[in-house]
């Protein structure tokens, strides 16, 4: 298992100045960066995780757009010719290279010079790997491509800690862009963090103790979360949620669910839940949804991230079996 560290605000300066995160100076105003004309930083997310975080960094002073509509899975998602077109008139991008491969080149393509690729901002590491990437047709291979090119895990979201990490990152990014408003950046970045650190300490002591640290889930997102909280995770079609899972990974599943005390079987709301049911049903295991947190729908158990993060923990703590 990998030891993680969280950086330093000093290491992340120097970051921003590397050019991980590439900006442009803005004349020390906001007026200098704003397009729109309504005196806010015209934000663009690629989806959910960044929309939050551009949202509650940026407050009041940044208008923001997202590239992925609720209900739309983001690593199918493919943009419209008036999207790539807009992508061009942003005053900031925020994305996450390895989760979606249209954004990934329309971005490259868009010549914004504020653009923050959340990668950067914390250390990517291998998970999911175990099961490979079986994939159907040349556009989700497309995706595999990708996620090598990033050359590891990509779902840096459903780690607090990392996500805390990215936070502070894009903190300074948002004040490098637009200085006049750097303070009330940074204070709601600070804010922010705080509020990542408790829902880790919440992770850590409501998974301490647990009859089995194992869980199955259709979809490899979790493998940061697995980590930084010591438990394993199986999942049943690697990193792409829409593959088909080989018959021989099914039987590895079955075996494990027996050698594990595995009790649920986790599927999510953005795809689909045939194979979960049918292995949940082949096995006598329940079903459950753990929420890889893409995109936030009617369907999510709750309103924003930290709501569905909890849920998700209540979800971990009555599958293992916390006490």
């Amino acid at each position: 298992m990998n030891v993680r560290r969280l950086i330093p605000t000093t290491a992340l300066a120097g970051a921003v100045a590397l050019g991980l995160v590439t900006l442009t100076a803005c004349g020390g105003s906001s007026d200098a960066a704003d397009k729109g004309g309504d005196g806010k930083l015209d934000v663009v997310a690629s989806f959910y995780p960044m929309q939050y975080l551009a949202e509650q960094i940026g407050g009041g002073h940044v208008a923001v757009n997202t590239l992925t509509k609720p209900g739309v899975e983001p690593h199918d998602l493919e943009l419209k010719p008036k999207q790539i077109g807009e992508l061009g008139e942003a005053d900031l991008i925020l994305y996450l290279k390895g989760i979606q491969p249209a954004v990934d080149d329309a971005i490259a393509q868009a010549g914004v010079k504020n653009t923050v690729d959340a990668a950067g901002l914390t250390k990517l590491e291998a998970h999911g790997t175990e099961v490979g990437h079986e994939h159907g047709g040349s556009e989700e291979a497309g995706h595999e491509d990708h996620e090598s090119e990033a050359g590891a895990d990509p779902h840096i979201w459903l780690d607090p800690v990392k996500y805390a990490e990215v936070a502070q990152g894009v903190g300074a990014a948002f004040e490098k862009a637009d200085p006049a408003h750097a303070a009330d950046y940074r204070k709601n970045t600070d804010a922010l963090v705080k509020k990542l650190g408790g829902l880790n300490t919440a992770f850590e002591t409501g998974l301490k103790n647990t009859a089995t640290r194992t869980f199955i889930t259709t979809h490899s997102a979790f493998g940061y979360l697995a980590e930084r909280y010591h438990l394993e995770q199986e999942g049943i079609s690697g990193m792409d949620p829409e593959s088909e899972p080989s018959p021989a990974r099914i039987k590895d599943l079955q075996d494990i669910a027996e050698k594990d005390k595995v009790t649920t079987v986790f599927f999510e709301t953005l795809a689909s839940d045939k194979t979960a049911k049918t292995l949940a049903t082949d096995t006598g295991l329940k079903t459950d949804v753990l929420d890889p947190l893409e995109g936030i729908t009617d369907k999510s158990k709750g309103d924003d991230y930290i709501e569905v993060m909890q849920s998700n923990l209540a979800a971990l703590q009555k599958a293992l079996g916390a006490k």
